[in-house]
């Protein structure tokens, strides 16, 4: 599932193909998508003015000014790329490849295309961009760029569910899936199944910046291109080359040449090194008072 790096890559890729466009029509498939586009919305959204694209967690919101007589609040496009959904800009003359779902033409003549093979992603038109932003708002946590060192902390220490429970719930903090997930957890030497109360306050501030510095980079290298991700551009992502843990089962440690292990938490296969993320936390004994005599 294309994970925070993928959707942001996808949004700076769209950003200046589709600002100042207009939408001159929309067409659908038959097919539904996990939250389907209602035909009700072509028209909707056709003569819409593009303003801009950007990114809230794992969903792509593409904001429109509506150009119609008598228009009230300023719609959203949302989108989610699902398991394996691909939202991209091409020539409208291009052929158009099996399991496209959802076409926006513009008035330059490239059109807009949402592919999904698995049709586990959602398109959607929302006629109140500040109604659908509060709605996010309640679902949604922080972003992980910038966290507020002590929400983090709060949020892992008060809980017994594992670290990689937590990263997974997007109600703690949007964007990281089951790849950087792991990766975050090797770069700050937590096991993905410590339970969150029984990590450290030095621990907590390290696995925030280690989820910070992995997407960081993540997104520098355009993402991770496992089977069918592309941006909106149509490029791969680089990223897949540079796991420290993800998908490397059985694989060499890159810090200590440990086998690399795989586990499931939180219903998810989790790769982690068994040296350099122990589980337990040895903790110093308390030294036993002796009797005098």
């Amino acid at each position: 599932m294309p994970e925070l790096p993928e959707v942001e890559t996808v949004v700076r890729d769209l950003r200046p193909l589709l600002a100042g466009r207009t939408v001159t029509g929309v067409r659908h498939s038959k097919y539904k998508l996990r939250r389907p586009w209602l035909p009700k919305w072509n028209t909707k959204a056709t003569g819409s003015h593009i303003e801009g694209v950007r990114r809230r967690g794992k969903w792509i919101l593409v904001d429109l000014v509506s150009r119609k007589p008598k228009a009230s609040g300023s719609p959203t496009l949302r989108v989610h790329l699902g398991m394996s959904g691909q939202f991209t800009v091409v020539d409208a003359s291009s052929p158009e490849a099996d399991h496209v779902h959802v076409v926006f033409a513009l008035d330059n003549g490239n059109e807009l295309r949402l592919r999904d093979p698995r049709r586990f992603g959602a398109a959607e038109f929302f006629p109140d961009r500040a109604a659908l932003e509060a709605e996010m708002n309640t679902e949604l946590g922080p972003e992980p760029f910038g966290l507020d060192p002590d929400y983090f902390r709060t949020a892992v220490r008060g809980t017994s569910r594992n670290l990689k429970a937590l990263l997974l719930d997007q109600s703690v903090v949007v964007g990281v899936g089951n790849i950087y997930a792991d990766e975050a957890c090797f770069h700050a030497k937590l096991h993905p199944g410590r339970a969150g109360n029984r990590v450290t306050l030095p621990e907590c501030d390290a696995l925030r910046e280690a989820i910070e510095a992995v997407l960081t980079k993540a997104i520098e290298s355009r993402g991770s291109t496992i089977r069918d991700y592309v941006g909106g551009s149509g490029l791969r992502g680089g990223f897949q080359n540079e796991f420290a843990v993800y998908g490397r089962t059985d694989e060499p440690c890159p810090t200590c040449g440990t086998a690399i292990k795989c586990a499931r938490y939180a219903g998810r296969a989790s790769h982690f090194c068994p040296v350099c993320q122990k589980r337990s936390v040895r903790r110093k004994a308390k030294a036993k008072s002796v009797q005098k005599p």
